[in-house]
């Protein structure tokens, strides 16, 4: 298992936070790295989403939500054409520090036969689009007003 993990922190309540995070709708006003939602997403159930890492070409995934903790947490997991083969399990995480600033962490745990294979070229890309959308929703966030 391979982990790659950012984090960036954000002047603003985790609630305004997850309230941009959420906007699936919107992403492709603001979102550098993940172009596109489609369908409903709540625990257990698929959606589609379109994942453009810098320097690569798009992606599209199909992956299951398995965790949906209001202000807290966001969790996928998504296969590269059959389970086992490369697996990534999505996390983003809002941990609320003091009133008006939250940390929010952009990770992914990658496991499959393929990964030791592919990490070096999905490592760069990957880390840069996460680094990417953090500044752009860091951004998105803080211009609001309330």
């Amino acid at each position: 298992m391979k982990l790659l993990e950012t984090e960036i922190i954000i002047e603003a309540p985790a609630a305004k936070v997850w309230q941009v995070l959420t906007d699936f709708e919107k992403y492709p006003e603001w979102n550098p790295f993940i172009k596109e939602f489609d369908g409903e997403v709540k625990v257990g159930e698929k959606f589609k989403v379109n994942l453009h890492p810098p320097d690569s070409r798009p992606m599209t995934f199909h992956p299951r939500c398995l965790v949906l903790n209001e202000n807290r947490e966001f969790r996928w997991l998504g296969h590269l054409f059959i389970k086992g083969i490369f697996d990534g399990e999505h996390v983003f995480e809002l941990e609320e520090l003091e009133v008006g600033r939250t940390r929010f962490i952009q990770k992914e745990y990658f496991r499959g036969i393929l990964v030791p294979l592919m990490w070096n070229k999905v490592e760069l890309g990957t880390r840069k689009g996460f680094i990417g959308m953090n500044q752009a929703l860091k951004n998105r966030v803080e211009q609001i007003t309330d």
